[in-house]
């Protein structure tokens, strides 16, 4: 027998050896900062658990705390009017919801080496508002840090500017970076409040910054704020130099976004639901088009015939052209040719040409109107030609579309 299979045998007869499971690496309580009494005298308080140490500030306010246009309390005005409505929208809440206001400052944007600094959690009770607000005491405490938030222990409503794209992922890796000490950590339901400024206040807003739409929409300007992008630098020398004073501010900073948040989610639901027209013709178009986007045509249709009817012409042009849109889809034509040709004189020429294009097959295959139909064709075609809004595939792939369909109206005149 050759020493080849003399040496498989020998291994069959010992077998393979067993993996041992890995075991997890022993936690070692971090050491507690240097700095906890100064930290303490600037208003922080310092919590202890068994991951470690962070420090806390918490704030009550009443319902009729005034925070720029609306009270705290109007929230809960704004969610009755989510309770009586039969409108389905990815912002609605109930009554039954445990509903939190979230936001974080980071030690950058990005990576596995940005942490989270503070944890901002507004939350709305019967009868008060309470600001938790959760401090890193240093890295090496991260994990008491995270574990305070309760995330892991119960799912909640949350609130939040930006969040859904940044502060809860960035929560997700830092928690799956201390998943070895720390319990799982539960989804939650999301309603991101920087997407609805976004639909609501499109070509009205030039920024979305959450400090320029609480001046221009919330009647909220802050005094003595600091710019956001010094909070991590701040934090850093605080837990540098054990001198928490200039921290204070950045812990304010986050306190005037959470109680924004609570505003402009009131505002939002006042302008969804509410048919009183205290904004411009824009704000409105905007979100008659949302509701279409979300299939609900009724809702869409009646916003919409609001603007059309309540507005200058001028500024009337989209809602024209996205009511058209719903009425087309709602079988009723001869109102819907109406409204696509009253936004052909103040619609871009995008939307124009798409307008255009719905005025053309109307008249073809719903009325048989074949020479109106060949008129919007040329019409399409002339802006097709003459375009500077559109590249030169485009131009030429647009071209052979509408001229087949002018071919095909003309055979189907000729005959008739």
């Amino acid at each position: 027998m050759s020493y080849e299979n003399k040496m498989l045998q020998l291994k069959q007869k010992l077998g393979k050896k067993k993996e041992q499971p890995k075991e997890k690496p022993a936690f070692l309580l971090p050491e507690k900062p240097f700095y906890m009494e100064q930290w303490e005298s600037t208003g922080l308080t310092v919590i202890e658990n068994d991951l470690g140490v962070l420090f806390k500030r918490e704030v009550t306010y009443p319902l009729h705390h005034q925070h720029g246009s609306y009270q705290l309390g109007s929230l809960y005005d704004a969610i009755e009017k989510w309770q009586n409505t039969t409108i389905e929208h990815p912002y609605a809440v109930d009554f039954e919801e445990s509903i939190v206001f979230f936001d974080t400052e980071t030690t950058g944007l990005k990576g596995v080496g940005t942490n989270i600094f503070l944890l901002g959690l507004l939350e709305a009770f019967d009868d008060r508002f309470v600001l938790t607000q959760y401090v890193l005491a240093d890295p090496a405490n991260e994990a008491a840090f995270l574990f305070e938030s309760r995330f892991w222990q119960h799912s909640r409503t949350v609130v939040s500017y930006n969040g859904k794209s940044f502060d809860w992922p960035q929560l997700e890796t830092r928690w799956t970076l201390n998943q070895h000490i720390l319990p799982k950590l539960r989804s939650q339901k999301q309603i991101d409040l920087l997407h609805s400024s976004k639909r609501i206040w499109k070509n009205n807003l030039d920024r979305m910054k959450l400090t320029k739409v609480e001046e221009e929409k919330l009647g909220f300007k802050r005094q003595g704020d600091i710019p956001g992008f010094l909070a991590p630098i701040i934090y850093t020398d605080a837990v540098k130099s054990g001198n928490a004073e200039a921290l204070m501010k950045v812990l304010h900073h986050n306190e005037w976004d959470l109680l924004s948040l609570v505003t402009l989610y009131i505002h939002s639901t006042n302008l969804l639901l509410e048919r009183e027209l205290y904004e411009s013709a824009t704000t409105y178009t905007n979100i008659g088009k949302w509701f279409g986007d979300l299939k609900h045509g009724d809702q869409s249709q009646d916003v919409l015939s609001t603007v059309t009817n309540n507005f200058d012409k001028a500024d009337t042009g989209l809602a024209h052209y996205y009511l058209a849109l719903q009425q087309k889809r709602n079988g009723l034509f001869a109102e819907a040719a109406n409204s696509f040709e009253k936004a052909l004189f103040f619609i871009d020429n995008r939307e124009k040409l798409k307008a255009l294009e719905q005025l053309a097959i109307v008249y073809e295959h719903q009325f048989k109107d074949y020479e109106k139909a060949i008129y919007y064709t040329n019409q399409g075609i002339n802006l097709i030609n003459n375009n500077i809004f559109l590249k030169k595939e485009q131009t030429e792939k647009l071209s052979g579309k509408w001229l087949k369909r002018l071919q095909r109206i003309e055979m189907k005149l000729i005959k008739r």
